[in-house]
């Protein structure tokens, strides 16, 4: 037995247990920000064995088995998967205190009912059973989603995508959970990559417009926006690794473009100003759409310039900055706000010395009918422990409104991360129950347990999914196990 893993795991207290019998067990899933490949889902695709469904892509574990002295080999290299399953079980039992110890033995057992530790004396037994229950019917993909209870998945998507899969999954209507797409524009704002120019052929043929000036930039991106609604998209996504703006006429912007096109160095401030205005254009276009806009700042990527050449980027070696993002930020929403383009905006930090910042910074802006426009984005990569998952919580009510956070996400790439959902739901419950049996907080078990169900499900429901904005209670449907009601049937196609 896992010891730790109990039906209290994580509840301290007695109003915690109740908050969480009452209001999570049944409780749906938006997950509006993952990595998960539509393609995977259309096709339910089969997993031959447990390190091709839990290892395969999942850089947190190689980064651990890293940091334990595991060879290459065996993480992203040529050995076989049950050497690569092996080498993870030499170090799960060294990850206590660190998240994956207790989501990998959480996944486990809510998914293969395998209620022991992960050990290298437990490993063989532990591949077997996971290997065979992986041919039978009720372990694939959907099935993952279905048991999960996940109303809604966003994905992740270029903005050349076809979206083919998506069309398909909206299409399927004995599958009943959303599958939509978000926008990630990182190869127009990105133009110092090397890919740049290749990635423009791929917007002209997309979008059937030839981008050759910078305002063809602009009406390409504008068909893929109007595309991307099309086909269910209502949020982008932006990897924002310093946070700096620059005022920039759109002349300046075509400068620094054509530059670009036409192979010449650029400095610095080029970059800057070319990203601030490109930026303040997509906002406008978001802001049209009633979309959302996720800013995914201070991550430092790619470290180790030689295992980046080896085996590529997003492979384990980023870490958090410590850029300065408060000016850079306010000046970047005001600027869409002084048009009356600022759209609904969720802000993730990835150094937790800007919990504070970002908490303010939520209290800025605001928008009649529309609870917590912009919104403090749970405890994000580096952050997304116990202890990161508190302190965003906590810097949030502390300035700002609790209350209308629009919780977790799984940012995974894994069909059985969900279980980070019911990890989050768990410290949210205990810290309103602590609140409430040490007289902070009311201790009132009903309106506390809608508040975790708005926490957990309905606030973000409604930010991502109702386009009026609206101010209504959180007793909408949508909250019982199976989620079958109107609202998400009609949401399948109508999202």
């Amino acid at each position: 037995m896992t010891t730790f893993l109990t039906k209290d795991f994580l509840l301290y207290n007695q109003t915690a247990i109740s908050l969480y019998e009452k209001a999570v067990k049944d409780l749906p899933i938006f997950d509006f920000h993952c990595h998960l490949v539509p393609k995977e889902i259309w096709e339910n695709k089969p997993y031959k064995n447990i390190t091709e469904l839990w290892l395969g892509g999942d850089h947190y574990k190689w980064r651990l088995m890293r940091m334990h002295g595991i060879e290459e080999n065996r993480i992203t290299g040529n050995a076989s998967d049950w050497e690569k399953f092996a080498a993870w079980a030499e170090t799960v039992p060294y990850l206590i205190g660190n998240p994956l110890y207790h989501w990998s033995h959480m996944e486990l057992k809510t998914y293969f009912d395998i209620d022991k530790l992960l050990t290298p004396a437990t490993a063989k037994e532990i591949w077997e059973e996971c290997n065979k229950k992986l041919q039978q019917p009720g372990y694939q993909p959907r099935d993952f989603i279905k048991k999960s209870n996940v109303a809604f998945v966003g994905t992740t998507d270029d903005p050349v995508s076809d979206l083919r899969y998506h069309a398909l999954l909206q299409q399927n209507r004995s599958f009943q959970t959303v599958v939509a797409p978000t926008f990630r524009p990182d190869g127009a704002i990105l133009i110092e990559r090397s890919t740049f120019v290749a990635w423009l052929a791929k917007l002209s043929d997309a979008s059937g417009i030839k981008v050759e000036t910078f305002s063809d930039l602009l009406a390409g991106l504008k068909q893929r926006v109007d595309f991307f609604h099309e086909h269910g998209g209502r949020a982008s996504d932006h990897d924002v690794q310093k946070m700096v703006y620059r005022e920039t006429t759109k002349e300046e912007a075509e400068k620094v473009f054509m530059k670009r096109l036409n192979d010449e160095d650029l400095t610095e401030e080029d970059l800057l100003r070319y990203r601030s205005f490109l930026m303040k254009e997509l906002g406008k276009m978001y802001n049209e759409k009633k979309w959302v806009m996720q800013l995914h700042m201070g991550a430092m990527r790619s470290n180790n310039t030689p295992m980046k050449e080896k085996i590529g980027p997003d492979t384990g070696f980023d870490s958090p900055g410590d850029g300065d993002v408060a000016e850079g930020l306010s000046r970047f929403l005001d600027a869409l706000e002084a048009n009356g383009s600022l759209p609904r905006t969720v802000l993730f930090n990835l150094n937790p010395k800007d919990n504070a910042v970002i908490a303010g910074m939520t209290g800025n802006f605001y928008e009649a009918g529309v609870p917590g426009k912009i919104q403090f984005g749970s405890a994000w990569w580096f952050n997304d422990h116990l202890d990161g998952m508190e302190q965003q919580m906590k810097a949030l009510a502390n300035v700002g409104m609790l209350s209308h956070f629009i919780g977790m996400l799984t940012d995974s790439r894994s069909f059985i991360s969900y279980e980070r959902h019911d990890y989050f739901r768990r410290i949210v419950c205990n810290i309103l129950g602590e609140w409430a049996e040490q007289g902070k907080a009311v201790n009132d078990l009903d309106f506390l347990a809608q508040m975790v169900r708005n926490i957990g499900y309905e606030n973000a429901r409604r930010y991502f999914l109702d386009r009026q904005g609206g101010t209504n209670n959180g007793n909408s449907a949508g909250t019982s196990k199976g989620h079958s009601n109107p609202e998400n049937a009609e949401s399948k196609t109508a999202v």
